[in-house]
């Protein structure tokens, strides 16, 4: 399984990196939302999940959301938002945009590999 891991921070990166690991999923990173679509173009059809940050330079996590689910050869793709955003409306338009689950930041690596198994349907596995 591959995700995309969509964020500013490398150390952010870095910790989804680790959880990815003991899950035994590779990621792909992108440090800003442009760099994300740009290899989503690429290789979208090897993408299991795109994990998103919301606050990113150049374009945010909820333009790339809409970008994705609005695209007919990635909106199959789930979107798990992690950011600190984690103000209701924020969740809400997320979630009607398409999001397939949110996470806010800080989380554990228990929560963040939890919440991955359930945008992936591996619930208990």
């Amino acid at each position: 399984m591959k995700l995309l891991v969509v964020d500013d921070s490398s150390v952010i990166r870095k910790i989804i990196k680790a959880t990815a690991d003991v899950l035994q999923m590779e990621i792909i990173e992108a440090q800003d939302g442009i760099e994300a679509l740009e290899k989503l173009s690429k290789i979208h059809k090897e993408i299991d999940l795109v994990l998103l940050d919301w606050n990113m330079p150049e374009k945010s996590g909820y333009e790339v959301l809409v970008e994705i689910k609005n695209n007919t050869k990635y909106k199959r793709i789930p979107v798990m938002m992690v950011t600190t955003e984690g103000q209701k409306d924020n969740i809400v338009a997320a979630v009607r945009a398409g999001a397939s689950n949110y996470l806010t930041k800080p989380f554990t690596g228990d929560e963040l590999g939890e919440k991955i198994l359930e945008c992936l349907g591996k619930e208990g596995e």
